[in-house]
């Protein structure tokens, strides 16, 4: 009998709680790992580009090197006028090119969400540019703009412009070419985001509005605009601060001139730490650039109210 009462006796309050614990632990043990590398990778480029904005680190001048403090900030805003002209470059770019391919972008998205023949052909076309590498795309626009067998060659037989003409080289022209180049590579983003957002709409929503008296206007303006408000938001966020840090496409374009009309704040950056060696302020400029585009996004979330859904 007191071996049946000791087999029937329940189990101890924790050891229950012990055991129901380790289900709800495991998925965060198994995901520990690459959490711990994730964070590693992002940590320290993190830390140390804070560590080396206060300091005089330049490999090719070592008797120069130690802590500076705030020095290096300082000069940016006292003492480098090529600072704020680049940051003026950058807002520039980022208002154009994010206010042009959401335009485009969300145009491309209403034709290809209608039906019509060849659509799957038609959206393959139009979502392909975005399937290129930024290097693949900075090397066919480069061709495309070449002075003796690109497009300004075509034109000038035609009779428009000049043989030999450079649109990368001319300082009236230089800033539409690039701004093309770029688009046809962002406005695919932009469209992508938008139109799988737009299948989501219900349809019976717009069969209401037509019985109602809508018009086409007052449909995108009432019901298709307010749907689409948390996409265009995360979108138009997203490409801002990918155009705002990019590199690749005007590097290999222009390289940031002519006399640096193309020179953002990031290829300034570029320039600076890997041609100039100077990374304790390069670090300085990264730290600034980081910290602007924070408090930008915080204030255009906030402004925009997103995530509130309010459609």
């Amino acid at each position: 009998m007191a071996q049946a009462a000791a087999v029937a006796k329940p189990p101890a309050p924790h050891r229950r709680r012990r055991a129901s614990a380790t289900p709800r632990r495991l998925p965060y043990l198994l995901i520990a790992p690459a959490a711990l590398l994730m964070l590693g990778f992002i940590a320290y480029p993190v830390v140390s580009v804070f560590y080396f904005s206060l300091q005089n680190f330049n490999p090719t001048k070592p008797w120069r090197n130690g802590f500076a403090g705030f020095d290096n900030f300082a000069r940016i805003f006292t003492e480098d006028p090529q600072f704020w002209d680049t940051l003026t470059f950058s807002a520039k770019w980022v208002f154009v090119e994010v206010g042009l391919q959401l335009m485009f972008g969300l145009a491309l998205a209403l034709i290809v969400n209608q039906t019509f023949v060849g659509r799957a052909l038609g959206r393959a076309l139009v979502f392909s540019p975005w399937a290129v590498s930024g290097v693949l795309t900075s090397a066919i626009w480069v061709l495309l703009y070449n002075s003796q067998t690109g497009v300004t060659r075509y034109l000038a037989d035609m009779g428009i412009g000049e043989y030999g003409a450079s649109w990368l080289s001319d300082t009236s022209t230089v800033f539409p070419a690039v701004i093309v180049a770029d688009l046809w590579r962002g406005v695919p983003f932009f469209a992508i985001l938008i139109l799988a957002d737009l299948q989501s709409v219900s349809k019976d929503l717009y069969e209401a509005a037509e019985v109602d008296g809508a018009s086409r206007i007052k449909q995108f303006w009432h019901i298709t605009l307010p749907h689409l408000k948390d996409a265009i938001v995360l979108s138009t966020l997203l490409r801002a601060v990918w155009e705002f840090n990019n590199v690749d496409l005007l590097y290999t374009l222009t390289g940031g001139g002519p006399a640096g009309e193309t020179t953002t704040l990031p290829l300034y950056i570029a320039n600076t730490s890997v041609d100039a060696h100077n990374f304790g302020y390069a670090s300085a400029l990264t730290t600034v650039a980081f910290v602007i585009l924070l408090f930008c996004s915080m204030v255009y979330l906030r402004l925009s109210k997103f995530g509130g859904g309010d459609k």
